[in-house]
């Protein structure tokens, strides 16, 4: 249900030169791209941005995958993006000491991923000094499997902790370009005529009225439903253009022994493995599956969780005896193209525009594949298809650090009334847009009032995000805009605080607050799903 937010105004009748059909980063970005080349843009997302694989992803940006498969240009373009972004969003991606582990049962050699490692470092240019990691080596040794001998070899890569965060703030730049912006709005169909795409019927599931919008151009970046909308819009696809690729993570506590940095291995039968410190807790991913079901009801399987919690405890057999709480365990599905009898753990990458005049319907493009590696690769591509050639953006050169993120923590602490850690947080999550949040804070108490009592984020993030970065539900705010509620501490009690000092300041009354409430907590359990089987992990000694 809508909360609060900004009154939305119709859309029916209305045209535009590009629709966009999906709001995860690669439809994000393809927006953001045609509302830079001046193109009337909509943007559409049915539920809300960067709730699909965005949010469900080993949150690493690298560049291994491709090079481990011999695919050096991919590999270069990663890379090049990567710098890009780190450059224009230094607070949101963050340059990391990682540590690959192969075990002597691995099928993998010790030489092989040497030299794999040593040509990565030189592709991204890392100076990383090994004797500096030492005592992590030492540490490491310590806690894993005795019973296998580990090579341990360093390298360094990026963390994107929060995509979601990173989501926003390319929908900002879509908004200031020029782009109408809508989510919590399905498309129904694609409305089709003379053999081309003329504009699409919508459900707006916040005031649940149907409307209809032409469209020049429509890009349908829907991932996982992109072959699904077709079908819907009685467009007869010559053969699948995806194929679904489900990846499920858990999500476990802290535990002695456990690793202070990112790990690489592999499980007991050899599949990629890693162990990810993240938001106060461990990251544990992925497994991969193709699974062609509903992508809306997508959860992680109970043999998926049982092989992760495995291998952890595998790997470090020290856990087995304080048993470390699993959290939960998320699932999303991401669409590569379509081959028949597909290996999900050798899926690839790569990406396809299909353009639909084939099919007899001009118009009409369907991206299947990419994701935030290369979105901006892919934007740039389909704009370019449909005669939209956005102006080279400005180069950007913002520092990166700690030493950054100090200063305008500093900064903003002392003009918003806050202490330094809280306006830490804000700066970490918000960039230079932390100013604006900082100084709405300033005018009243219940403003720089966090959010729940285990955090330093506060309720004016969550207004800021219902008026400025399109926010329409409670779970939009508190799993995505300010993402407090994937935090290790956040329980039914701290989801009821933030929606009563939240709607406090918005001015709710209590039924809206109760309906906000329950629609959340039925969303984050839908998302963040504890396996059925408890959350303490139940070995053969049991």
């Amino acid at each position: 249900m809508k909360a609060s937010g900004p009154i939305r105004p119709p859309l029916a009748g209305q045209h535009f030169q590009v629709a966009v059909i999906g709001g995860g980063m690669v439809g994000i970005a393809i927006a953001r791209e045609c509302a830079r080349a001046g193109k009337r843009t909509l943007l559409i997302e049915q539920n809300d941005f960067g709730s699909g694989s965005s949010s469900r992803s080993p949150r690493i940006f690298s560049g291994l995958s491709a090079l481990g498969a011999g695919e050096l240009v991919a590999t270069r373009d990663i890379l090049r993006e990567r710098e890009h972004l780190l450059r224009a969003f230094p607070h949101l991606l963050r340059p990391t000491h990682f540590m690959l582990a192969i075990g002597n049962k691995s099928p993998r050699s010790a030489m092989s991923a040497r030299t794999q490692l040593w040509l990565y470092r030189r592709m991204t240019g890392s100076s990383l000094d090994p004797a500096a990691f030492e005592l992590e080596h030492k540490k490491l040794e310590r806690a894993l499997d005795s019973t296998q001998d580990f090579a341990l070899f360093d390298y360094e890569d990026v963390l994107c902790e929060f995509p979601e965060r990173l989501a926003a703030e390319w929908l900002l730049d879509a908004a200031a370009a020029g782009a109408v912006i809508r989510n919590h709005l399905q498309v129904l169909a694609i409305d089709l005529a003379h053999n081309r795409a003329r504009g699409l019927l919508l459900r707006d599931w916040s005031t649940n009225t149907e409307e209809h919008v032409e469209a020049t151009h429509i890009i349908n970046a829907s991932g996982a439903w992109v072959d699904r909308l077709c079908q819907r819009s009685s467009i007869k696809l010559r053969k699948p253009m995806s194929t679904g690729i489900r990846s499920s993570h858990i999500v476990v506590s802290y535990f002695p022994g456990a690793p202070s940095t990112p790990v690489s291995t592999e499980g007991p039968d050899g599949r990629p493995l890693s162990i990810v410190p993240w938001n106060e807790q461990l990251l544990v991913g992925c497994t991969e599956a193709v699974d062609p079901s509903d992508p809306g009801r997508i959860a992680a399987s109970p043999k998926e969780i049982d092989y992760l919690q495995q291998s952890l405890w595998k790997l470090f057999p020290k856990a087995r005896v304080v048993r470390p709480e699993v959290r939960f365990a998320f699932s999303g599905i991401r669409a590569v193209p379509f081959a028949h009898d597909l290996d999900p753990a050798k899926a690839s990458g790569n990406h396809v525009l299909h353009d639909h005049t084939s099919e007899g319907v001009t118009r009409l493009i369907s991206v299947v594949g990419g994701s935030l590696t290369n979105a901006r690769l892919i934007a740039r591509e389909c704009a370019a298809l449909i005669g939209a050639r956005a102006a080279a953006p400005k180069a950007l050169s913002l520092a990166r650090g700690e030493a950054l993120l100090d200063h305008w923590a500093a900064e903003l602490a002392e003009a918003g009334g806050l202490s330094e850690d809280a306006a830490r947080r804000i700066v970490e999550w918000h960039g230079t847009r932390a100013q604006d949040i900082v100084h709405m804070a300033h005018s009243s108490v219940e403003l720089r009032t966090p959010l729940c009592p285990h955090t330093e984020h506060i309720v004016a993030e969550a207004v800021h995000a219902y008026t400025k970065e399109f926010a329409v539900t409670l779970g939009d705010v508190l799993l995505r805009r300010v993402p407090v509620a994937l935090g290790p501490c956040w329980s039914e009690s701290c989801s009821r605080e933030a929606a009563l000092r939240i709607g406090a300041v918005q001015g709710w009354n209590d039924e809206t607050t109760g309906a906000a409430l329950e629609a959340f907590e039925t969303e984050r359990n839908a998302f963040l799903h504890r396996p059925s089987s408890g959350m303490k992990l139940v070995t053969a000694a049991d």
